[in-house]
């Protein structure tokens, strides 16, 4: 039962510090900068996509986006705008990545 309790807990504190390790490493004014093309579907905040099946990125947290950007640009996520995806995160930086994460993270 401890043994149990101790991996929930150690598993609860690595996904709450998630956020923190995704959006120290960006810059949100940079990522502000950058977000000019996601606006054509995301809303120029990333707050209103304009299709309903775009999400809204305002709010999300930096890790998830993070993960979800490398995932477009090694074209391993394959969800149903992926290949829409897969060209705009192609020529995306690692860092071009976090600062787009930090941004929307921030809203």
């Amino acid at each position: 039962m401890l043994k149990k309790r101790l991996l929930t807990s150690g598993i609860a504190f690595i996904i709450s510090s998630l956020p923190l390790i995704g959006h120290a490493a960006g810059n949100p004014d940079a990522g502000k900068t950058k977000s000019a093309v996601c606006a054509a579907c995301h809303g120029m905040d990333g707050d209103k996509a304009l299709m309903p099946s775009y999400p809204n990125l305002a709010g999300q947290n930096a890790a998830y986006l993070e993960l979800a950007l490398k995932a477009y640009r090694s074209k391993t996520r394959t969800s149903a705008q992926a290949v829409v995806m897969h060209g705009q995160a192609a020529n995306l930086s690692d860092q071009d990545i976090a600062d787009l994460a930090a941004y929307y993270s921030s809203k």
